[in-house]
Formats: C-alpha cells, structure tokens, sequence
C-alpha cells in the first residue's frame, strides 16, 4: 500500500505562480511513473503532467511552457510548478503513483483557484 498526501494548493490571482507537492510513503516511489491530473468542477479528470522514474515529463498541450513537473528521490516527492496560472486552471488538483506492478495510487484531491 502506497499513501500520498498533496499540498500546495489555494487561491492566487490570474499570472501568478503555484507549487505543488506530493510526498509518497513507502519504498515504491524510485521506480514508480508520477504524474498529476486535475478536474475543473462539473468536468472529467484530466491527466496534466506525468515523469517516468528516469525524470522523462509528458505534457498536455494547454499547459506545456506554463507547468513543469520534477521529482526528488531523496524526498519521496513530486512537484508541479505552475506559472502563468489562468482562471481556466481553476482545478481540484491529484498526484497519482502508478506502481511497476500495474497498481495506481491517488493522492486526495487539492483545490487550486486562479480568480481576480
């Protein structure tokens, strides 16, 4: 069993900049894929930035240039680095772990709104 806990979150203006993290408990994190996904309320979740265990990122296109996702080994933790936040950003916001076995682990979900 693999537990994440995801903080970071919270209420920024249009512009503005957020990080995200998510620390994983347990011994699967090295060679784990992590990856982030959001969903904006009434809509489906989305998967937004992922990063193998050999730091190879993926992006969906609406936030390549303005996200950057990394990992620390030494930590057990991803982060999402968002710049240039929208209100269309306005999101609850999961880290996910997908364990080489096949096995995902969610993390609980976080709040991130982007509103003037």
């Amino acid at each position: 069993q693999v537990q994440l806990v995801a903080s970071g979150g919270g209420l920024v203006q249009p512009g503005d900049s957020l990080t995200l993290s998510c620390t994983a408990a347990g011994n699967s994190f090295a060679a784990s894929t992590m990856a982030w996904y959001r969903q904006p309320l009434g809509k489906v979740r989305e998967l937004v930035a992922s990063i193998t265990a050999h730091e190879e990122t993926d992006y969906v296109p609406s936030v390549y240039g303005r996200y950057t996702i990394s990992r620390d080994g030494a930590k057990n933790t991803v982060y999402l680095q968002m710049d240039r936040l929208k209100p269309e950003d306005t999101a609850t916001f999961f880290c996910t772990l997908h364990h080489p076995l096949g096995t995902q682990y969610w993390s609980q979900g976080i709040q991130v709104t982007v509103s003037s």
